[in-house]
C-alpha cells in the first residue's frame, strides 16, 4: 500500500549530493512544479469528494421523500379502498334488508 506524500514533504525533501549528482537548482525547480501539480490535484480531489458527498446526501433525501410519498399514497389508497368497501357494504345491506322489510 502506498502512502500519500504531502506538499511539505516534497518541499522539504533533501537529496544528498554526489560528485556526479544532479544540478540542485534544476531538481528544486522540478520539485516546485511537482508541488504545484500535487496541490492542484489535491484541491480537485477535495472538491470532487465534497460534491460526491453532497450528491449522496441529496440521493438519500430524495429516497426518503419517495418512501414517505409511497407510504402516504398506500395509506390514502387503502383508506379510499376501505371507504369504498364500506359504502358498497352499506348499499348491499340496505338493498338486502330493505327488501325483507318490504316483504313483511
Amino acid at each position: 500500500m502506498s502512502r500519500e506524500l504531502t506538499q511539505k514533504e516534497i518541499l522539504e525533501k533533501d537529496f544528498k549530493t554526489k560528485v556526479r549528482g544532479y544540478d540542485q537548482t534544476e531538481v528544486d525547480e522540478f520539485l516546485d512544479v511537482v508541488i504545484r501539480d500535487y496541490e492542484s490535484f489535491q484541491n480537485e480531489l477535495d472538491k470532487l469528494k465534497a460534491e460526491n458527498n453532497r450528491l449522496l446526501d441529496k440521493l438519500d433525501e430524495q429516497a426518503k421523500q419517495m418512501s414517505t410519498q409511497s407510504q402516504s399514497q398506500n395509506q390514502a389508497g387503502s383508506n379510499v379502498t376501505n371507504f369504498d368497501i364500506l359504502k358498497r357494504l352499506s348499499n348491499l345491506e340496505r338493498h338486502v334488508f330493505g327488501s325483507k322489510l318490504d316483504d313483511e
